[in-house]
């Protein structure tokens, strides 16, 4: 029984530090952070989405994952928001990680996504023909 009491607490640890990989923002620290130009965000809803309309600045991944370290640029204290649909979204992972792979360290995730963006009555932008 101590065994299995162990087991199971070790696997609610594993699950409870890998959940939290970036933490978390809110829409009012991302928007604030907008404004003051603190910020680097990256959709990463796919290229589709992000023509439909997309967070102020926000750099679409799909369309420049290969060239994303480039776009991020060289202020690697810089905070970077990554995002995707909503709260039951993994796909800013990708986004997230690709920022870590370019040297960032301040990563954070916007959970509310595009969809509590909107919800929250916030202006979106598209991109610029």
């Amino acid at each position: 029984m101590k065994k299995l009491l162990a087991t199971l607490a070790c696997a609610l640890f594993a699950s409870v530090a890998l959940a939290g990989e970036y933490p978390d923002i809110s829409i009012s620290e991302l928007e604030e952070a907008i404004k003051k130009g603190e910020v680097i965000v990256i959709d990463v809803n796919g290229s589709s989405s992000y023509e439909k309309g997309h967070i102020p600045g926000a750099i679409d991944f799909r369309a420049n994952k290969d060239n994303i370290a480039t776009l991020l640029g060289d202020k690697k204290d810089k905070l970077v928001v990554a995002y995707c649909g909503g709260p039951t979204c993994n796909a800013y992972k990708a986004g997230a990680k690709a920022a870590e792979e370019a040297g960032f360290k301040n990563i954070k995730h916007l959970s509310a996504g595009i969809s509590g963006w909107l919800q929250a009555g916030k202006e979106t932008e598209k991109p610029k023909s």
